[in-house]
Order: C-alpha cells, then sequence, then structure tokens
C-alpha cells in the first residue's frame, strides 16, 4: 500500500469521499487534473481550428456560416477528451481492495535479538537438540503467542544483522526465523553489544507505550565496536527493557565436530562460557531481567514469564490485499484513443 501525502491523510478522515479516494487510488491527488479537461474542450471549441480553405469574401460562405458541427465530428471529439480522462485516471493508479482486516495491536513492540554463533549447536538439551534448535522452536511458539505483538527479529554472531523489522505479519516473521541458520554470518565471533545496538535501532522510533528487547546468546562478548554496558545506557536511555537470556547448561556441553566411519555423529566436550555478570548487568540497567536457560523446559518457562507482560489493545485498521488496474485503465484509454483514429481516417473521414 502507497501512503498518501499528510494533507490528503487528514482531509480523508474528515471526509468519507476522500477516504474512499485514498483506498482505491495510490496517487488520489492526480484526479484534480480532470477538473480541467471542461475547460481545456471549452478553449479548444473556442478557438477552433485554422480554415482549410481561404475565400476572398466572407459573402461566398455566408449560405453555411449558420450550420452546426456534425455530430460525427461532436463524437469524435468526446472520443478523444474521454481517452484524456483515462490516462489520468490510470495515472492515479486505480486499484481495488480485495481485503481488509482489522487487528488488535497490543501497547508492547519487541525485538529479538538471536545468538548465531557456532557454539549454538552444542547439543546441551539431547541428542539432535541443539541450543540454536531449541530457542528457535521456543521463539516461534512465543511469537505464536503473541499475535497483536510487533515483533523484529536480529541475527548476531560476528556482527548483527536486521533479519525481520517490527511487524505485525508474523507468517512473514516465522518464515525468516526459519531461514536463520548457524553459517549464513560469520560465525565465529559473538557481538553482544553490536546485537543489542541493533535491535534498539530498529525499535527507537517506534510509538507504543513499551519496547522490549529479548537478548538470547551462550556466550561473552568477543566482537564488535559497540560494548554491552554501552548499549545498555542506550536501551535505559530510550526507556527500552531488555530481557537477556542465557542459554547452556552448567560447565560443559557436547559439541558436535563430524562423524564417524559409521556414520555416528562425534562430539567434544566444549565449556559453557556465558557472561552472565554483563547479562544481569544490562537486564537490571534496563529495568528487564537475566535468565540463564540450562534446561529445555526453564527456556520456555522464561518465555512464557515474558508472555505475561501487560498490554493496552488498540484497534488498527490495515488493507492487506489490492489488485492493480493501471494496467486495465490504460489500455482502456489506448483503445478509446485508437477508435478515434480509425474513426477519423474512415467512415468519418474529413476533407484536408
Amino acid at each position: 500500500m502507497i501512503s498518501a501525502q499528510p494533507s490528503l491523510l487528514v482531509l480523508a478522515e474528515a471526509l468519507p469521499p476522500l477516504a474512499w479516494l485514498q483506498n482505491h487510488f495510490a496517487y488520489p491527488y492526480v484526479l484534480l487534473l480532470l477538473l480541467l479537461l471542461p475547460a481545456l474542450a471549452w478553449l479548444k471549441g473556442k478557438v477552433g481550428k485554422a480554415s482549410s480553405f481561404v475565400y476572398s469574401s466572407v459573402d461566398l460562405v455566408r449560405p453555411i456560416a449558420g450550420l452546426r458541427r456534425s455530430r460525427a465530428g461532436a463524437i469524435l471529439a468526446n472520443l478523444r477528451w474521454l481517452a484524456l480522462g483515462l490516462f489520468i485516471v490510470a495515472l492515479a493508479q486505480p486499484r481495488l481492495v480485495l481485503g481488509e482486516s482489522h487487528v488488535k495491536a497490543s501497547g508492547i513492540d519487541i525485538v529479538v535479538a538471536l545468538d548465531l554463533s557456532g557454539s549454538m549447536r552444542s547439543e546441551d538439551f539431547g541428542t539432535n537438540q541443539s541450543r540454536i534448535r531449541l530457542a528457535k522452536e521456543v521463539l516461534s511458539k512465543f511469537i505464536d503467542n503473541r499475535p497483536n505483538d510487533r515483533i523484529g527479529l536480529v541475527a548476531f554472531a560476528k556482527e548483527a544483522y536486521i533479519a525481520s523489522p517490527p511487524t505485525l505479519d508474523h507468517d512473514y516473521l516465522q518464515h525468516q526465523l526459519e531461514r536463520l541458520q548457524i553459517g549464513v554470518i560469520d560465525e565465529s565471533a559473538t557481538a553482544i553489544g553490536s546485537a543489542l545496538m541493533t535491535a534498539l535501532n530498529r525499535i527507537k522510533d517506534l510509538k507504543d507505550k513499551s519496547k522490549i528487547v529479548i537478548l538470547m546468546t551462550d556466550g561473552e562478548n568477543n566482537s564488535g565496536k559497540i560494548s554491552p554496558l554501552t548499549a545498555a545506557d542506550a536501551a535505559q536511555a530510550l526507556k527500552v527493557k531488555v530481557y537477556t537470556i542465557g542459554i547452556g547448561k552448567q560447565g560443559t556441553a557436547p559439541y558436535p565436530v563430524g562423524r564417524n566411519q559409521w556414520g555416528q555423529t562425534v562430539y567434544k566436550p566444549m565449556a559453557v562460557d556465558i557472561d552472565e555478570e554483563t547479562l544481569t548487568k544490562i537486564a537490571q540497567q534496563t529495568n528487564g531481567k537475566y535468565y540463564r536457560a540450562d534446561t529445555a523446559d526453564t527456556l520456555r518457562q522464561i518465555y512464557a514469564d515474558i508472555d505475561r507482560l501487560e498490554t493496552t489493545e488498540v484497534e488498527v485498521k490495515k488493507y492487506q490485499h489490492y489488485d492493480e488496474l493501471f494496467g486495465q485503465v490504460a489500455i482502456g484509454g489506448m483503445v478509446v484513443l485508437l477508435l478515434e483514429m480509425i474513426l477519423a481516417q474512415t467512415v468519418w473521414r474529413k476533407l484536408p
């Protein structure tokens, strides 16, 4: 959907006909050009065409001076003006509203920052149940449970990237979450500070009452130009609450390193180095909370706790689908113009 100029939006709220135009035309102000057509037609009739024959005396043509324009000529002129009118309507980009939905949007905007560093392959929670797999599974259910929240997604490892801006389109969000895999970005380090700052940049300009970042990691900050506590200062200034989650059991965890000759996965123990002190400081400084997810059930409970956040609901109208009619209207104008040209050169042809 293409937004209109602010002045038109204000008028559209006050006048229902303008609201209809706003919904059915991408550029409704272009239709103002239609008002010029009657004036142009009048001026053209006033001036008239240059004479095809020159007479030495008007007395020679006085007997036919009172004759009116032929009906054929009027029809041809009207076809020409109709074609021009259709071209103007096409420029306004008409569209058919196929569907309208009303959604309840809560007063909470959420951005989830998900760690995609290599250590997230560790299988703390059972065979073939890696940290990243469980994190995506629980996050997906969390998204399903909050259909009225705008939720965004940041993926980070050595650097941080926006996987999805905050959106109410959770089908798109789930698709983007499914696409996140370890290895799609440089997995060799963990930039917690950069991840938090990237999340803040996506949420800071939103107008809802409550803004939250959920940051989930299994390591410590060892990359990026922004320290985690500096990013926490920014979050505090922006009044963004940050929930931090350290994922991974205590001690060591099995990390897959390949397969043996029988096709079985080979593991080696990897130390779990979660910077709980920094994650706790970030949460405390921003009035959030730090959680340690050392079991699958604990991680699910963490998201259940966050799911109980208080929200304020407001109704938001959004138009979901349009059928663009520019092509049909433009073709209609071309057909009318072609018809006028054919008639003018055949059955209603005039002397030069």
